[in-house]
């Protein structure tokens, strides 16, 4: 048992309630697709699927606060319950099965549980502090997460998201030195590259810019498998505005690769 046990059972009833309307949305016909503000798309699955985990905190968890991705911040406090109803957005409006809702709780400035459910992969991933990192169906029927042994960049498997990215964010010259030195790279992209990481089938994911939405979940995954989650930075957690994990011991290697001319 552990002081998150409660919250975690939560997590798992409000991504089952998402996952029934997030499927009935996929690939629906009449699904409607806006562009927000930062040119990416919001469909209303977006918006219905973070009402719906929204209002089960406010039944559930009231005194706690909630950010999420389609609405403005609720709430004040040391718990925080971040969330992207459905990461993997352009995934989903194009009938690409990879895409997943994330659940997240930050108390006190560290990120203490995490879920990502991928409905269409059939696969879920969950962990929270001090007692592992599991995927399954549910909470009894786990099996639990290590990432792999890999000790050497020339060895391992990267996996990245949209190349262009790199260019913009200026560290180019790193990320493309990082693909020369790899023995494989894929980019499987969003939340499954990390999930791969926590899984150890894939031993470095990164990407030069996110939002604490897109990574809070994947964090404490992550390092309860047993790897490390940093911005480019190094700083630990989801806190730094970009994502490295790796299996821990590429960590090091990894960032100052990636540093480039930096």
């Amino acid at each position: 048992m552990t002081r998150y046990d409660d919250d975690l059972r939560l997590a798992h009833v409000i991504a089952d309630s998402v996952d029934g309307l997030t499927m009935e949305r996929f690939q629906a016909e009449d699904l409607v697709v806006d562009t927000k503000p930062d040119l990416t798309p919001v469909s209303d699955a977006d918006r219905s699927a973070e009402q719906v985990i929204r209002s089960q905190l406010q039944r559930t968890r009231p005194r706690d606060a909630v950010v999420g991705e389609e609405f403005e911040p609720t709430g004040h406090g040391p718990r925080r319950w971040v969330v992207d109803p459905i990461d993997g957005t352009k995934n989903f409006v194009r009938g690409v099965p990879v895409w997943a809702t994330l659940i997240a709780l930050v108390v006190d400035e560290e990120t203490v549980l995490g879920l990502v459910s991928a409905p269409a992969l059939g696969r879920r991933w969950w962990a929270a502090t001090g007692s592992g990192a599991f995927t399954g169906r549910s909470l009894s029927a786990a099996r639990r997460l290590h990432t792999s042994k890999v000790a050497d960049v020339r060895d391992a498997s990267l996996s990245y998201a949209e190349i262009s990215e790199w260019r913009t964010a200026g560290r180019a010259s790193g990320f493309t030195e990082l693909l020369r030195r790899c023995w494989r790279t894929r980019a499987y992209g969003d939340f499954w590259s990390y999930m791969l990481v926590a899984e150890g089938a894939v031993d470095i994911a990164c990407e030069p810019e996110l939002k604490l939405h897109d990574m809070a979940a994947l964090v404490p995954i992550v390092t309860e498998a047993g790897g490390r989650f940093t911005s480019l930075d190094g700083r630990d957690g989801p806190w730094g505005g970009s994502a490295v994990a790796t299996n821990g011991l590429l960590h090091d290697e990894t960032l100052e690769l990636l540093r480039g001319d930096n």
